[in-house]
């Protein structure tokens, strides 16, 4: 029963890493995107990050810990990635327009504290750990299609490396398909086993709860963006 339980474990660690992955590759061709867009000495940069991101997320390596001789999985905790669709009865700009102003994610998943925007793709983050304590990182917007989709990463130096995506897909009656995808990758140590206990026991469970809490609230009231 134990080695069951153990290879149990070990798929569903891959499945994890191998969705983190496809985020980071995600992220990494959009950043490069916008710095080729760009002129100078900042879009050299951001298309060089979104490169090593893509490089990342489509081999696994990541080629600064190896230079450093480090492993990228030595003494973290398991990756988190979870996921879950909703279907919303209101229209996909309406739906958009509430989620891209991320002061009111909190009011959407549980596991938030606050969200500070700093400027047009910017912002802080501040998450719930046990014990009343908290963790925070800065994200930036990396794919924002108004009415359509909006993603998100941490930036370099965050407490915990972490990309997001919510897709708005309109249907036919007026409503909105929303999927959202979420990726954490805890880091090593005592703080990645607080990161690792954000969602609790079921990640996926709550946040399914938590957008059928938004559904239930979006609907029933008369939502100000």
């Amino acid at each position: 029963m134990s080695a069951n339980m153990d290879n149990s474990g070990s798929k569903e660690g891959s499945k994890s890493m191998d969705q983190g992955r496809l985020i980071s590759s995600a992220a990494g061709a959009a950043l490069m995107i916008l710095g080729l867009r760009k002129k100078g000495l900042m879009g050299l940069l951001m298309a060089g990050a979104g490169g090593y991101l893509a490089y990342r997320g489509a081999t696994g390596n990541d080629p600064v810990m190896n230079a450093a001789g480090l492993s990228g999985n030595a003494g973290a905790a398991k990756p988190i990635f979870v996921e879950h669709s909703v279907v919303i009865d209101r229209p996909a700009d309406q739906v958009y327009g509430y989620w891209r102003q991320l002061e009111n994610l909190p009011r959407i998943m549980s596991h938030l504290e606050s969200v500070t925007v700093l400027d047009e793709r910017r912002s802080r983050w501040v998450a719930k750990a046990p014990l009343g304590t908290h963790v925070e990182w800065e994200a930036e917007i990396v794919n924002d299609k108004p009415g359509e989709r909006i993603g998100w990463h941490s930036l370099p130096g965050a407490t915990v490396d972490n990309a997001g995506s919510v897709q708005f897909e309109g249907l036919p009656n007026g409503g909105t398909r929303i999927h959202v995808a979420l990726s954490y990758r805890p880091p090593a140590g005592a703080l990645g086993a607080a990161v690792a206990k954000l969602f609790g026991e079921e990640p996926s469970q709550q946040i399914a709860d938590d957008l059928q809490n938004f559904k239930q609230t979006f609907e029933g009231a008369n939502p100000v963006n």
